[in-house]
């Protein structure tokens, strides 16, 4: 086989790879020597601003396999009949840290999938936790930025993290979750994932459901504890990343058994807490997990920055039979997510290969803005209506409509007979065993006690009684026994 030519960017032959021009042996460089700036100018240009979240990630490819018949809720068309394969594209990722940050600390853990459908793209950006710290995207700002770098020492703050829980009660549920045994992930493969937010279905008839998704690990739970993650990510900060490239290139798949908790859209209004709020979970009892389908991923990446760093997900990517509910964490999602996609890889991100459509074609009136590569020809027009044959609305609405009353206005959420923010963290509790309880409190402990002020102590140790007696006293006489050390 011949040897391939290096070339420059605009396909010139480059002659020389090892030394850069000079006015003579030994001169000053030369200004003319193209291939020298070219190749110095695009290395200062091959970062881009990293995501504000889940900065720190891994992805792989794979398929979504129906199993169950589910046509009964959903008329989309990649869960239409048992045995269906679509293609995926995951990504796992940390919440809080940087780019360059390790895996293996104690902090969610990002499930974003990407479904490549006949009918579009459909995006599902969830956790591998079935709650989340806040329940209204007015705070999530204020929520990150707690939890990130402080803008004076440069490094995550207890004082920062432990105020900003102080003062959200309905971050206990959450906290207890995070502080307890499945705080940190023992790789990617090992953990669940979850939708999180609550979504519709809608069947051909026009049916509403409300939905809750649940994708279990057929590799099992694994996870470690504070110790074995500050030792793993002191050996190797890419552990999970690691894990997952390994085990994917030796033929190791990982899987995922996805089921749905469906309510009926009727039974909403008179559910005893609110269902469309992030930190709450629907007990099985109510609305048993019932199986959808397999995830298998069997493919990496070639290429980590162009198919992870600059895969785009966003929960607005809907299709026919899936939409949003009135869950207001994921309302602000629907816009915060695709904006920031604008923003790190510009208007035309959707004509990267990892997120444009593969089962079908993407054909819309968006043209021009920066790396546009889609001209459509010159007869091609971009407005609409026209008269040359563009593509035109369908009429049929992707789900059903969601009834709305009232005034408009900044309306505290609406209050159901057990909308309070501790109930759950206590049953969470109360679940655990006494070895799970007392490494919970072990975690809570030991951040809460690095906080300096006493007042932002007490807040937070009310909200753990207020969950459960024993729960806030335990933490409380940990907490003592380590300031007074």
């Amino acid at each position: 086989m011949s040897q391939r030519v290096l070339t420059t960017e605009s396909g010139a032959p480059v002659a020389d790879n090892q030394n850069s021009a000079t006015a003579g042996v030994g001169g000053p460089l030369l200004l003319q020597d193209q291939h020298l700036l070219e190749k110095l100018a695009r290395f200062n240009r091959e970062r881009i601003p990293e995501r504000v979240v889940h900065a720190r990630g891994s992805g792989a490819y794979g398929h979504f396999e129906v199993t169950d018949d589910v046509t009964a809720y959903t008329h989309a068309a990649f869960l239409g009949e048992i045995g269906k394969r679509t293609e995926v594209f995951a990504r796992f990722s940390t919440v809080a840290d940087n780019l360059g940050g390790a895996d293996a600390v104690r902090d969610p853990r990002g499930f974003a999938l990407k479904f490549y459908t006949e009918e579009g793209n459909y995006d599902l950006v969830g956790n591998n936790t079935p709650v989340f710290f806040i329940k209204d995207p007015l705070k999530f700002p204020d929520f990150i930025h707690s939890q990130k770098r402080d803008p004076f020492t440069g490094k995550q703050e207890p004082d920062n993290v432990w105020d900003f829980w102080a003062h959200a009660p309905e971050a206990t549920h959450q906290v207890t979750w995070l502080m307890g045994d499945r705080g940190i992930p023992a790789s990617y493969r090992h953990m669940n994932g979850y939708g999180s937010h609550t979504y519709q279905w809608t069947n051909a008839a026009g049916e509403a459901f409300f939905v809750k998704y649940h994708f279990k690990t057929n590799q099992g739970i694994r996870c470690l504890s504070s110790e074995q993650a500050q030792e793993l990510a002191g050996k190797d900060p890419n552990s999970h990343q690691t894990d997952l490239l390994q085990a994917i290139e030796r033929g190791v798949h990982p899987s995922w058994t996805l089921y749905a908790q469906i309510m009926p859209a009727a039974d909403a209004a008179e559910y005893r807490f609110n269902p469309f709020d992030l930190t709450k979970v629907w007990p099985h009892r109510d609305h048993p997990l019932q199986r959808v389908g397999r995830l298998v991923l069997d493919r990496n990446p070639d290429n980590v920055f162009a198919e992870v760093e600059q895969a785009a997900f966003s929960p607005n990517n809907f299709v026919p039979g899936i939409g949003p509910s009135a869950d207001k964490m994921l309302q602000g999602r629907l816009f915060a997510y695709a904006d920031a996609h604008r923003y790190r890889l510009g208007v035309n991100h959707t004509q990267l290969a990892v997120n444009a459509p593969r089962a079908t074609t993407a054909d819309n009136y968006g043209r021009d803005g920066l790396m546009a590569a889609n001209s459509q020809g010159r007869y091609a027009k971009n407005y609409e209506p026209n008269s040359y044959e563009g593509p035109a609305e369908t009429g049929r609405p992707l789900a059903a409509p969601l009834p709305v009353t009232g005034h408009t206005g900044t309306h505290a959420a609406p209050q159901h007979t057990k909308d309070d923010d501790f109930y759950q963290a206590g049953e969470l509790y109360r679940l655990m065993s006494e070895e799970e309880r007392r490494r919970l409190v072990a975690n809570i402990a030991g951040g809460l006690a690095q906080v300096s002020r006493d007042d932002v102590i007490e807040k937070n140790l009310a909200h753990f009684h207020a969950a459960d007696p024993e729960y806030g006293r335990r933490v409380r006489e940990a907490v003592e026994a380590l300031r007074e050390d």
